[in-house]
C-alpha cells in the first residue's frame, strides 16, 4: 500500500458527464497502479439541485464503467454540522466576518467596479464590523493581509500562480446557513487525507482560493493535478449538440463499458502510438506524466470504431448476456429460437454496437419471416419456385449442416438449376431473413438449422407473387 489518496466528488444535479468519467477514471487508474485509495464523495450540499436520481445514475455509470471504489460513497449532507462549526471556528479567530451586504448592494457594487474599469470583486465593506445587526447575512473568508501571490505545482499543469489582488473575500455559508463548494471540498479533501486532488481544469481558479482555506484552518495542503477540458469537434465546450454527454446513454446505444474506458484515457492521456488499451493495461501504464495539457477533442467515430473492434474480439457468451436486454425491448425472447450464443457469433464481424447486433439478429426470431416489400418484389417472384424448391430437396437430404455439406448441396443446386451461387443466394437470404443484408448464407443456415430454414423457404414458396 502506498500513502496516495485520491478521490473523485460528483455533484448530483445529473447524470454523469463525458468529461466526470474520465475525471473518475484517472484517479481510479492511479490509486490500484500504485496501490493507494480511491474514495467516492457525493457532493450534495446544494440541497435544492441535489436528486437521489442523480446519485443512482452516477452510482450505475461508475459500476457500469468497473470504477470500483475502496472507500465511499460519503455524503456531504451528512456533514453539515461539522461544517458551520469549522465556519464558526473561522469567525472565532478572525479569519472570516458575516456580510449583511444585500444581493442589491452587491450588484452596485459589482456595476460601480465594470464602469470604473475594477475587477467586480467584493470592496470589504463588512470586514472591520463589529455589530450583528437582525437581518440574514453570509460568512465571507477573509484573505490574509500582507500575501502577494498563491501559488502550486500542478502536476499536469506545471508551475501555476495568481496574485492575491484577483481574488476577493469568498462566501463560504451562505444566508440559509448552508455552506459553499470551495469551504466544504477543502475540509472534506483534508479531513478524509487526500494526497493528491485530480480534477477538471475548469477548477483551476478555485485552487488558491483553497489553498488559502486549507492554510487558515491548519491542514495540509495536498498537491493538485488538473486535467484538460473536452472539447466539441468544434473546439468549444462539450455539450449535448455534438452528441451524447452521458456515460450511460452510451449504454443505452449499445457500447461496451470498456470501450468507453478506452476511449476516454486515451482523451488527454497517450502511451506511444498504442491505441487498444485493457483495463489491466491502464493500470500498469497510466501516469500522469504522460497527461497532456492541451484540450481532448471528442470524437464520436473514434469511439465508433473502439467498440466494433471490443464486439469482434468479445467473448461471445458475454455479448449474447448483454444482447438479451436490447432485443427484449425489440419484444424478441431468446428462450425460443436459435442459440444466442450462435447468433452473435455470425453477426460479430458485422455490429459496431448492440444496438446493430440487435437490429441485426432481429430476424432469426421473427416466426414467420417479415419480409422488406421491395426485396420481395424483385426476389420472391414466381419464376424463383423451382429453385427453392430444388435448395429445399437438397437441404432435406442434408445430414448436418456443417459448411462442408452444404457446400456440396449448393453445388448440386447450382448443377440442378444451371445458376450462378450469387443468383441463388439473394432469393434464398430473403427467404430466410426477410432482407438483402445478413451473415453469409451458410452462416444463416447453420444458425437457423435445418428445421427452421425449411420451414423459411417453404413460407417463401407459399408467398411467391
Amino acid at each position: 500500500m502506498s500513502d496516495l489518496r485520491v478521490r473523485f466528488a460528483p455533484s448530483p444535479t445529473g447524470y454523469l458527464h463525458i468529461g466526470g468519467a474520465r475525471t473518475a477514471l484517472f484517479n481510479y487508474l492511479l490509486a490500484r497502479q500504485q496501490q493507494g485509495i480511491f474514495v467516492l464523495r457525493i457532493e450534495d450540499t446544494d440541497v435544492e439541485r441535489s436528486t437521489q436520481e442523480s446519485v443512482d445514475a452516477i452510482l450505475n455509470a461508475m459500476e457500469w464503467l468497473g470504477l470500483s471504489c475502496d472507500e465511499g460513497p460519503f455524503y456531504q449532507s451528512d456533514n453539515f454540522d461539522h461544517y458551520k462549526q469549522k465556519v464558526q471556528q473561522l469567525l472565532d479567530e478572525g479569519k472570516a466576518y458575516r456580510c449583511y451586504c444585500t444581493p442589491e448592494e452587491l450588484e452596485a457594487k459589482r456595476e460601480a467596479a465594470m464602469k470604473e474599469g475594477r475587477k467586480p470583486k467584493y470592496d470589504g465593506t463588512c470586514r472591520n464590523r463589529n455589530d450583528q445587526p437582525e437581518q440574514p447575512y453570509v460568512v465571507r473568508f477573509k484573505l490574509p493581509e500582507g500575501r502577494e501571490e498563491v501559488a502550486f505545482d500542478d502536476q499536469i499543469k506545471g508551475r501555476i500562480s495568481f496574485k492575491t489582488e484577483e481574488l476577493d473575500d469568498l462566501i463560504i455559508q451562505r444566508t440559509d446557513g448552508t455552506p459553499t463548494y470551495n469551504f466544504v471540498v477543502v475540509v472534506d479533501d483534508a479531513e478524509m487525507g487526500m494526497t493528491l486532488v485530480i480534477r477538471g481544469d475548469d477548477h483551476v481558479n478555485n485552487t488558491p482560493r483553497q489553498i488559502l482555506l486549507y492554510e487558515a484552518l491548519g491542514y495540509p495542503v495536498p498537491q493538485f493535478a488538473h486535467v484538460p477540458m473536452i472539447l466539441g469537434s468544434d473546439k468549444k465546450r462539450l455539450s449535448k449538440r455534438h452528441g451524447a454527454t452521458s456515460v450511460m446513454a452510451y449504454q443505452e446505444m449499445g457500447y461496451l463499458p470498456e470501450a468507453m474506458v478506452n476511449y476516454l484515457v486515451r482523451l488527454g492521456w497517450s502511451h506511444g502510438d498504442e491505441e487498444i488499451f485493457s483495463m489491466d493495461d491502464l493500470i500498469e501504464k497510466f501516469s500522469l506524466a504522460n497527461v497532456g495539457r492541451a484540450a481532448g477533442v471528442f470524437n464520436p467515430e473514434k469511439l465508433l470504431w473502439l467498440n466494433s473492434h471490443y464486439i469482434k474480439t468479445g467473448d461471445p457468451q458475454r455479448l449474447a448476456d448483454l444482447l438479451k436486454p436490447f432485443l427484449a425491448e425489440k419484444g424478441i425472447n431468446t428462450e425460443t429460437g436459435p442459440d444466442l450464443v450462435a447468433v452473435v457469433k455470425s453477426l460479430q464481424e458485422r455490429a459496431a454496437t448492440m444496438v446493430e447486433m440487435a437490429d441485426g439478429a432481429e430476424f432469426y426470431y421473427r416466426d414467420p419471416v417479415h419480409y422488406d416489400e421491395k426485396a420481395r418484389e424483385k426476389f420472391l417472384t414466381a419464376d424463383k419456385a423451382s429453385i427453392f424448391e430444388t435448395i429445399a430437396d437438397q437441404l432435406e437430404a442434408c445430414s448436418e449442416f456443417a459448411e462442408e455439406s452444404l457446400e456440396a448441396a449448393f453445388a448440386v443446386v447450382m448443377e440442378k438449376t444451371e445458376l450462378k451461387f450469387g443468383k441463388i443466394a439473394q432469393p434464398l437470404r430473403v427467404a430466410l431473413t426477410g432482407g438483402t443484408a445478413s451473415p453469409s448464407i451458410y452462416e444463416v443456415l447453420q444458425v437457423l438449422g435445418k428445421e427452421s430454414a425449411l420451414k423459411r423457404i417453404n413460407q417463401a414458396l407459399n408467398s411467391l407473387s
